[in-house]
């Protein structure tokens, strides 16, 4: 796993190239958005235990056959996994949205995900749905523009929702 700017340099090093304005600008804007990044990062980690809390209520009200007796999520240690699963998500989502990269979501939390849950059963759409009530709860907890950097967050939330998306898209 790579920052934003060994990422670059690794690339540029590997073409045999110069660092190009293109790259830097990126660069740049990063580090413009870092306070916007850190705010986000923060809401999203001080709201962790309600956005996964309250996804996985909303998913038992509507999925209820999840939590009867046979379900994927019937029994305490399954609920659980469930919880803990879904909190390890938006953990490394908050991750990918501090550094800018994907890689870190990628390599660490959804590289054989959809497979592990094949070979456990778990129903990998219902799991899909409930990374996206995270990804509801998370936009509307980081779009909150009390008490945070001003500015045009339109481009940071669209880099969150991608995150959370390409995550129920690695189990779904």
């Amino acid at each position: 796993m790579f920052d934003a700017f060994t990422k670059v340099i690794a690339q540029a090093d590997a073409r045999g190239e110069y660092i190009g304005d293109g790259q830097i600008d990126a660069l740049n804007k990063l580090v413009a958005e870092g306070s916007k990044r850190m705010d986000v990062v923060n809401r999203l980690t001080g709201n962790a235990n309600a956005i996964v809390t309250n996804a996985a209520r909303t998913l038992f009200k509507e999925q209820p056959q999840l939590i009867a007796p046979g379900g994927n999520a019937y029994t305490h240690r399954r609920m659980a996994a469930c919880l803990r699963d879904m909190d390890i998500i938006l953990r490394y989502v908050t991750y990918a949205i501090f550094t800018g990269d994907a890689s870190v979501l990628d390599d660490r939390c959804l590289n054989g995900l959809r497979e592990t849950y094949l070979a456990l059963g778990v129903p990998g759409t219902s799991m899909a749905e409930a990374i996206n009530k995270m990804k509801a709860a998370a936009i509307a907890i980081a779009n909150d523009r009390a008490g945070i950097t001003q500015g045009d967050c339109s481009s940071l939330m669209a880099e969150l929702s991608g995150y959370f998306d390409r995550a129920a898209g690695a189990v779904g």
